[in-house]
């Protein structure tokens, strides 16, 4: 659900990009450097952004989507925001197993045998997508998806790692920057 054809961005496109878009030199977790960065906790921490924004994704959830799994740690108020618009269970994929408690990658439900689709906020090449792929698999999860808040790779959204895996954005780059 990217944008395509002639820039005439959405209400919602135009508030994020004014709150998130931030001027610079950044490097990415890809490890490209970036002149444009969203910052996406400026739009995380806003509740009337994150409630807007969570409605959205919410209509690019795959049918059958047992639970909404936010990557840690963008991804986790998103999930939660979801969550409370679908009624869908949340859970939270860390980067790495905890090595004390429950020893899980994976905390707030079990995923074993579920229809997962992640969720994340911005994704450039989906390293770490693909990384909680990975953890997901070994807990026994079948992801389905993975939905986001803003792909700002070139092209059509995908996972370098996975390309197998569908990725639904509600935003591109282009629909925030024009």
């Amino acid at each position: 659900m990217t944008g395509t054809g002639t820039f005439s961005p959405s209400p919602l496109a135009r508030q994020l990009s004014e709150v998130a878009t931030i001027e610079g030199e950044f490097l990415l977790r890809s490890g490209s450097i970036s002149h444009q960065y969203f910052d996406k906790y400026r739009f995380e921490g806003n509740p009337d952004l994150l409630r807007q924004l969570a409605k959205e994704m919410s209509k690019l959830l795959p049918s059958g989507t047992e639970i909404v799994a936010g990557l840690e740690m963008g991804g986790i108020p998103l999930a939660t925001a979801i969550s409370l618009e679908t009624g869908l269970p949340a859970a939270f994929v860390r980067k790495g197993a905890k090595t004390y408690g429950t020893c899980r990658a994976i905390e707030g439900q079990d995923v074993a045998g579920k229809k997962v689709t992640i969720i994340e906020d911005v994704i450039t090449t989906g390293g770490a997508v693909a990384d909680a792929l990975r953890l997901a698999s070994l807990e026994g999860a079948d992801v389905v998806a993975t939905v986001c808040a803003i792909w700002r790779g070139d092209g059509n959204p995908k996972v370098q790692a996975a390309p197998h895996l569908p990725i639904y954005a509600v935003f591109s780059k282009e629909d925030l920057i024009g």
